[in-house]
């Protein structure tokens, strides 16, 4: 079993960085051997994710801890294993309403400057779908798809101070961003569980999207799925708050009869 895992780890490794040796082979190299062993091959071995998919929670995952130095290496190795220009940059994008924009910058310009050296011609072609004329709409529409009816009104509920932020978020994180092309909602809501899961304190909003991950289709198995995949990069207790917000979610969706 042992010879297996390695030999998985490494096949993983290969597909990901072809050619590529780590410098910790020539510092740490009993320490590599665990995490190569780990992060390569028991956990991806764990389930039955394709590398696209675990790639996209894995970079989302990244962006939400902040890890602009491992996310570089895993973007290269994401288009290894079939990730388009759109959907690395869709992912980055839609990180902006949930870890803000000056965290997510430096992955964008990260992104940009890997897709410069790949030769890939910017900026990439528009994947908006709204106008200002009508985002408010679509995105009032599209929180009423992911969260339920009760939501067609949210925009303009709650205090009077604080009401316009109810506003922008239909209009600016659903009408701007989820809104767009490159990716579809199952995939928009299963990085936002792992933006959300890899910063640590927004178990509120870990609840609510995971309920809305498992309206769009992605069951409870998949996002534990997905979750399991995110421990090497932002650690246990990140991802068992998250396992715990995905159970809650589960059982108030089975109590609502959905």
């Amino acid at each position: 079993m042992n010879s297996e895992i390695n030999d998985q780890a490494q096949d993983y490794r290969t597909r990901l960085f072809p050619g590529f040796d780590s410098p910790l082979m020539g510092t740490d190299p009993e320490f590599l051997d665990r995490l190569d062993r780990f992060a390569f091959g028991e956990v991806p071995a764990s389930d039955d994710l394709d590398d696209r998919t675990r790639m996209m929670a894995i970079l989302a995952a990244l962006v939400g801890a902040q890890a602009i130095d491992l996310f570089k290496a895993m973007a290269k190795g994401s288009f290894n294993v079939g990730l388009t220009p759109v959907e690395v940059k869709e992912i980055v994008y839609q990180a902006t309403p949930y870890v803000g924009m000056g965290r997510m910058l430096p992955f964008l310009y990260a992104v940009n400057e890997l897709l410069k050296h790949r030769l890939v011609p910017l900026p990439l072609e528009g994947q908006a779908t709204t106008t200002e004329d009508t985002r408010l709409e679509a995105g009032v529409q599209k929180q009423v798809d992911l969260f339920g009816p009760h939501m067609a009104e949210f925009y303009q509920s709650g205090p009077e101070e604080t009401r316009h932020i109810n506003r922008w978020l239909a209009e600016n994180c659903f009408g701007d961003y989820y809104t767009r092309s490159g990716l579809d909602d199952a995939q928009r809501e299963m990085i936002t569980l792992c933006f959300l899961a890899a910063q640590g304190g927004c178990e509120p909003q870990l609840t609510s999207h995971a309920q809305a991950n498992m309206r769009v289709g992605n069951d409870r198995l998949f996002l534990i799925k997905v979750m399991s995949q995110c421990v090497p990069y932002i650690g246990y207790p990140r991802v068992l708050n998250a396992l715990h917000c995905i159970d809650e979610a589960a059982e108030a969706l089975e109590a609502d009869g959905e």
